[in-house]
């Protein structure tokens, strides 16, 4: 079942997806720069709205569940997941 967070999420991507078409053609057809830009940067925004998203649903459910767990190598895994998603992040 998904959750409401994760349903935004794949909102946010559909969006952002039908949002970069627009962009592309802006760009193809010459459009003004700063416009071409400002789109682009609306499309990121998507992008790390869904992010947030899929964050929040991972940390409410996988992450949550594997921390209540007496399986430390999960536990550990489960760490070292957000540890190497959140260096990305920063990019």
């Amino acid at each position: 079942m998904k959750t409401q967070k994760r349903k935004k999420a794949i909102i946010a991507l559909k969006k952002a997806y039908s949002h970069l078409h627009n962009v592309i053609a802006m760009a193809e057809d010459d459009a003004y720069c700063v416009d071409v830009m400002q789109q682009n940067l609306s499309v990121i925004g998507l992008l790390k709205s869904a992010h947030q998203g899929f964050m929040e649903n991972h940390l409410n459910t996988c992450f949550k569940n594997a921390m209540a767990s007496k399986n430390e190598k999960l536990k550990q895994k489960m760490v070292d997941e957000i540890l190497t998603v959140s260096k990305f992040v920063n990019k």
